[in-house]
């Protein structure tokens, strides 16, 4: 029985295949493509092509990602920055499309309503374990610890246990936070 080699796909036609399902940067399409037709030389023309085209564009690209993160999971900024290099987004286009997404919606709106939510499900009163959990949680969403430290102060059913806890604890906890601040 013969097998049925079939020639290797056209990248651009690929990469429209794969656009229409999602967005992607233009890193991570090119890494997509060359995993797809890795014998192929038209990767790059592919790119170059759907450049020209607009169907590419990594400002964009990140605005939108970077937005839809922010407002559907409330992410903070240190974790959209986390999020857009994950995605290969070109490193000059992240920091102004994080600083574009607080213009609209402020970063503290963000840790209040992701706090809020946390609320919902924990048991009160809160222990300093429980508390130290909730604070992580919200330092895994990107939030700075000083910002989690004064949200949580202001809430009186955290107060009690907020009060003695500094935005130290948390980072010296082994939870991993960039050096860029918000």
């Amino acid at each position: 029985m013969r097998k049925n080699k079939q020639a290797p796909p056209d990248p651009l036609t690929a990469a429209l295949r794969m656009l229409a399902r999602r967005p992607y940067s233009i890193a991570e399409m090119r890494r997509a493509l060359e995993k797809r037709c890795p014998q192929s030389a038209q990767v790059s023309a592919a790119i170059a092509r759907l450049r020209e085209l607009g169907y590419l564009d990594d400002r964009r690209f990140a605005e939108q990602y970077a937005y839809s993160l922010a407002q559907s999971r409330a992410f903070g900024p240190h974790r959209l920055r986390r999020e857009l290099k994950a995605k290969l987004v070109n490193y000059r286009e992240i920091e102004p499309a994080v600083k574009r997404v607080f213009q609209e919606t402020p970063a503290q709106a963000l840790l209040e309503q992701a706090l809020a939510k946390k609320l919902r499900t924990l048991r009160l009163p809160l222990t300093r374990p429980r508390f130290h959990s909730l604070c992580q949680s919200l330092l895994r969403l990107g939030f700075n610890a000083d910002d989690i430290i004064k949200a949580v102060r202001v809430r009186p059913e955290l107060a009690p246990v907020a009060e003695d806890f500094e935005p130290a604890d948390l980072e010296s906890s082994g939870e991993e936070q960039d050096t860029e601040h918000s």
